[in-house]
């Protein structure tokens, strides 16, 4: 049962508003004096107040009445409060609700009238509550589920024009689709977009829907009502409503079989989604960013994917390279995860040899970004020394594939020559573009265009 407050001078108010509400309120407390109000919160945890708007003989304006509503809101903005006041005075009470009072009685009032008012009083102040604390942990669990901040480590051009794109989308609420392949960073690419978003404060929530089966889609994304199915026994948050205000990222998007892409489609189309067992929808309020391993031309592929749903998703795509298309980025990336893992396993002063150097700038990486990471946490455990070599890295041998083959006549065209050399002097200076240009004798725009030439 619930606290309340009755705040008023008149002895007969007191007493009949008591005997009145004493069976509804575990305990009721009165007051004559209103400066006794501000002792009284401290001391009580009131679930609403009842208080008069005028105090003394012949006072009428209510301005007392008026500053104390505005000092118990001061006190605990939560808290209801029911004006009370003459029939002759409705224009006031009016003023009060106005003010902030969550609904007013007039004397000599109605018991029926008074006993509704006051419990409803006292819900309101239960359902603020309750509101504030469902806010309070929602703050707490956003701070402990948010994605740990990870920079971008990243020297090349190739990613410079990503974030270029990353930067211009990111404070809008446009849709994005990041394309890529497995292990190129399109979980830490959308990580960014929230990040620099108007919505950074709120959640990022990730989905892998490659491994969401096709019978718990529907639950797992839009939610379930209480009894909906076999275990189902209590009411569930689908994704899309735990990502309220925030960023939903939907990771393997390709991967989604048709008739579950037409329900996706449904729920981004309508702003809204259905709980499973639910009789109405929910409205939503999601920046989606998807993402997808799937080329683009099985993408565009109507039997693969639904034209309609691509629309919607990719607003504005994103095509992330592969490691091996931005050589530049590998030694940083591989020094960026060194520092890490050495910390991580309690390592001092770990670095590379040269000769681990070259062999992870000569290796193609077709696990991108992702197996750069591992190779580089096995070297940290397995080096004996705290030099990393090459053959702690346990790169696996490759067949190459960027040298040019010979001519028919056995010799390198100059087309081959310009190549290779170019090729050298990237690979001698760790695919320093201002330094490979320096030792070539050109410039960093004609190295560029050679670099596209060529294919590396």
């Amino acid at each position: 049962m619930a606290t309340l407050l009755i705040v008023d001078d008149d002895d007969d108010v007191l007493v009949a508003s008591r005997l009145l509400l004493r069976n509804e309120f575990a305990d009721i407390h009165i007051c004559t004096d209103p400066a006794e109000i501000s002792a009284l919160i401290d001391a009580h945890s009131f679930d609403a107040v009842l208080l008069d708007l005028n105090f003394g003989p012949g006072e009428s304006s209510a301005a007392q009445g008026m500053h104390w509503l505005e000092h118990i809101h001061q006190k605990d903005p939560h808290l209801s409060v029911v004006a009370m006041t003459a029939h002759s005075d409705v224009e006031i009470a009016v003023r009060a609700v106005k003010a902030g009072a969550t609904d007013f009685v007039t004397k000599p009032w109605e018991n029926e009238r008074l006993l509704a008012t006051v419990l409803s009083a006292v819900e309101l102040s239960r359902s603020r509550r309750e509101a504030e604390q469902l806010r309070r942990n929602n703050r707490a669990l956003h701070e402990l589920a948010a994605p740990p901040v990870t920079s971008i480590v990243s020297e090349s051009p190739q990613m410079a024009d990503v974030l270029e794109i990353v930067a211009k989308v990111a404070p809008s609420d446009a849709s994005v689709l990041i394309l890529g392949e497995n292990g190129t960073g399109k979980e830490l690419i959308a990580q960014e977009i929230h990040r620099q978003s108007p919505r950074a404060e709120q959640v990022f929530l990730a989905v892998d829907l490659g491994a969401v089966t096709e019978s718990l889609f529907e639950a797992e994304l839009f939610g379930h009502k209480k009894g909906a199915f076999t275990g189902a026994r209590t009411d569930r948050l689908g994704r899309f409503q735990a990502a309220e205000g925030g960023t939903l990222f939907l990771d393997e998007v390709g991967n989604l079989p048709l008739q579950l892409q037409a329900k996706l489609l449904r729920a981004l189309q309508e702003g809204e989604v259905t709980p499973v067992g639910a009789d109405k929808p929910e409205p939503t309020n999601v920046r989606v960013v998807a993402a997808t391993s799937v080329s683009p031309q099985k993408l565009r592929d109507p039997e693969h994917f639904r034209p309609d749903l691509l629309f919607r998703l990719n607003t504005v795509e994103i095509q992330l390279p592969a490691l091996r298309e931005r050589r530049g980025d590998i030694l940083p990336i591989a020094r960026h995860y060194l520092a890490i893992n050495a910390q991580k396993y309690r390592q001092e002063s770990m670095s590379f040899s040269s000769e681990a150097e070259l062999a992870l700038l000569d290796y193609d990486w077709p696990g991108n970004v992702r197996a750069l990471h591992h190779a580089v946490e096995r070297a940290v455990i397995l080096a004996k020394e705290n030099e990393i070599d090459a053959p702690d890295l346990q790169l696996p041998a490759q067949v190459a594939t960027r040298a040019s083959p010979p001519s028919e006549e056995g010799t390198l065209s100059l087309d081959q020559m310009e190549k290779a050399a170019i090729n050298d002097a990237l690979r001698r200076h760790g695919f320093n573009i201002s330094h490979a240009a320096k030792e070539l004798g050109l410039t960093r725009a004609s190295l560029y265009r050679r670099m596209e030439k060529h294919g590396l």
